[in-house]
C-alpha cells in the first residue's frame, strides 16, 4: 500500500510496476521537532505516517511512507502557504544549489525500514517575470520548496542534479526498488 496522496508518488511507484493500492488517513500531524536537521525530517515525518497506518494493517500488508523537503541555508522549505510564500522560496533559490531529501518508510508488522535519500539541484537565476509566470500557471502548492523538476521550471531553471532525478520527484524509486527487493526477493 502506498500511503500518499501525491499524484507523482503514484506515478513513480508505478513505473515501477509493482502493484499496489493508495490508502490516505486524513489529518496526520506532520510537525518535527525544531533541533532536527536536513534529513531527519523527512524522515520523522515518514515514520510518523507509519505509525498512523499500523493499528490498521492486515498481517500480509505493506505500507510505503514518504516525505520530502527541500533544503536551503539550513532550513527547510516544505510546501508554501500560499503564492507570495510560494515566489519567496524560488527567489531564494534563484542562483543557488539546494539539497532535496526525502525520507521513505516501509512498514511490515513484522519489521520497519528507514532510509533517505538526498539530491542536489542547482538554480539557475531566475528572472521576477519567469518566477511570477510559473506559479501563475502551474501553482505549485502542493510541492516541497514550491517546485516540481517535472514541470516548466524544471526544463529552464535548473541547471544541474546531482543524485536521483526522481528522488527530487518526491520518491527514490530506484532505493525503494533495492529495499523492497530485500524484504521479498524476486524468483528467477
Amino acid at each position: 500500500m502506498l500511503a500518499s496522496a501525491s499524484p507523482r508518488r503514484r506515478e513513480l511507484l508505478g513505473g515501477i510496476d509493482v502493484s499496489f493500492e493508495v490508502k490516505v488517513l486524513p489529518d496526520v500531524d506532520e510537525s518535527f521537532p525544531a533541533e532536527l536537521q536536513a534529513g531527519e525530517i523527512p524522515l520523522y515525518i515518514s515514520k510518523v505516517k507509519a505509525d498512523a497506518y499500523r493499528a490498521l494493517m492486515a498481517d500480509d500488508e505493506l505500507v510505503i511512507t514518504a516525505d520530502t523537503i527541500v533544503w536551503l541555508d539550513g532550513k527547510a522549505l516544505g510546501k508554501p502557504r500560499d503564492e507570495e510564500e510560494a515566489r519567496q522560496m524560488i527567489r531564494n533559490m534563484s542562483g543557488k544549489t539546494h539539497s532535496v531529501f526525502t525520507g521513505v518508510t516501509i512498514t511490515t508488522k513484522k519489521e520497519q525500514r528507514n532510509f533517505v535519500a538526498q539530491s542536489n539541484v542547482r538554480f539557475s537565476n531566475l528572472l521576477d517575470c519567469e518566477i511570477d509566470y510559473y506559479i501563475t500557471r502551474y501553482k505549485p502548492m502542493d510541492k516541497a520548496g514550491s517546485y516540481g523538476v517535472q514541470e516548466w521550471i524544471g526544463f529552464i531553471g535548473i541547471e544541474n542534479i546531482e543524485g536521483s532525478y526522481f528522488n527530487v520527484m518526491g520518491l527514490p524509486v530506484q532505493r525503494l526498488y533495492s529495499e523492497l527487493k530485500s524484504i521479498q526477493p524476486l524468483e528467477g
